[in-house]
Formats: C-alpha cells, structure tokens, sequence
C-alpha cells in the first residue's frame, strides 16, 4: 500500500472515537515497573460492556484518572507491566468510591478528569510508588518533551491490546494552535501535546494516563485528535489542584 494511503488509514481509524479501548501508536515498551505510578483502571460502563481506562497513583489511598472512565465494579491494579500475566509485583484493590469532576461533560470533553479513592491501601514497593503533583503555579512552555504510557494494541491493525505498557514521547504545543485544531480546547483547563512529525499518540484506552513531565504528572489524557494521529488532550492537573486536594482529605 502506498504510504499516502497507510497514513489516511490512521487518520480515518483516529476518528473512530474514544470509548476507552485504546493503545499507544508508535510507542516503545518501557522498563518493566520503571512506571511506578501506573495503574491499569478496569471496570464495566453503564451500557453493560467491560472496558478500562490507564490512571496514575497519587497517594496511598487515591488514584486519579479520567472522569470518562466512570462505570461499575472499578478495580485498580498496580505494579503491573503485563496486564495478562500474574506477576508477583501487582496490587489488585477494589475502587471504594469514585469522584468525577462534577463539572464534567461528556460530550465536550471539558473537566474530565476523576479521583478514585481505593478500598485499601496501595503498599509501596519497587514497581509501586505515588507520582508527585505540579505546583499550584507550574507552568509548562510550548516545546517541552513530556511522555504518556498505557496499555493497547501495537498498531492500528491489530485486534487485541498490547499486554505490556508502552510509552510515547509528546510535544507541549502552542495554545492557539490547539485552539485550531480543537475548537473546543481550553487552554486554561486543557494542555495538548504531540509531534506532528512523527506517528506516535495516545488513543483510545490510554485514557487518564498521565502526562508527565520532569517526572510529575501535568495532565490526564482526555482524547485525541480526530484528524491527526500526533496529538492529544490533556485536563490540566494544575488547575484542578484545589479540588483534588480539598476531595481527597475529605475522603
């Protein structure tokens, strides 16, 4: 197939939405438990069906993860790299309580972003440890490197998920330019990133992962772009800081 025809391939298969069952395009396998903080969010959507969703540890006790991955029977697993293997590392604890933003809208991917409270504690471990939080004034500058990881097929052809986490690395890109190409992009809620020269994003599955930069979680994934296979949207942890806070001594 002529290489016009295989990127159109991935541009028409990026539209195909963001229901949660996703994969990382272009990405690498990463160091086994080298992600600490990641966890692997699964549970059973309001319309009956399985699905999961990637999250990330903050504290012992709580997981943060995208608001659009809410259903039923939630569990959480870490210390996982494979997810179809039984490794001694891994951590299954049962979702107590799930928060999302209560300002979330579907439909336009505002707020998404949702605290899950855990009905035990997460032990710390080698392959287990919370991922620290940007400052109430953090900021990030258009340019910088930052990565994603989750847990999804290996190419756009393939009908299962990859086993193992992968991780892609993204551009922090201008805000006006985000404006462009997501009408509905907020720059003072969202941050988007990618590279648009190269073919690696997260999709569909890889949502609430976290965007982490200088090791500290910046964003949760929200979606990606429908047009291209180089971007996607972050809800900016920053700004949501008051209200992770505030909900989580609450708990």
């Amino acid at each position: 197939m002529p290489p016009v025809l295989i990127f159109l391939a991935f541009l028409l298969l990026l539209g195909a939405g963001t229901d949660g069952l996703g994969e990382i395009i272009g990405g690498h396998e990463v160091k086994p438990h080298s992600r600490p903080y990641m966890a692997h969010v699964k549970f059973v959507k309001f319309n009956g069906n399985r699905s999961s969703c990637g999250g990330f540890l903050v504290r012992d006790y709580f997981v943060l993860t995208a608001a659009h991955c809410n259903g039923s029977s939630m569990t959480v697993t870490l210390g996982v790299h494979n997810i179809k293997a039984k490794e001694e590392t891994q951590q299954i604890i049962p979702v107590e309580k799930a928060i999302p933003h209560p300002a979330f809208n579907s439909a336009a991917h505002t707020s998404d972003i949702m605290i899950l409270k855990l009905k035990s504690k997460a032990k710390r471990t080698k392959a287990v440890r919370p991922i620290k939080l940007p400052r109430n004034n953090a900021r990030l500058k258009p340019g910088e490197v930052c990565s994603v990881a989750g847990w999804g097929k290996t190419s756009i052809n393939a009908t299962e998920r990859s086993a193992i986490l992968l991780e892609a690395q993204l551009i922090i890109q201008d805000d006006q330019k985000c404006k462009k190409s997501f009408h509905r992009y907020s720059k003072t809620t969202q941050i988007c990133a990618g590279d648009p020269k190269k073919i690696q994003a997260p999709y569909k599955g890889d949502s609430g992962g976290p965007l982490v930069c200088n090791n500290k979680a910046y964003g949760v994934l929200a979606y990606g772009k429908n047009r291209t296979i180089s971007s996607g949207v972050f809800t900016k942890v920053v700004y949501f800081l008051p209200w992770i806070s505030r909900n989580m001594k609450l708990l």
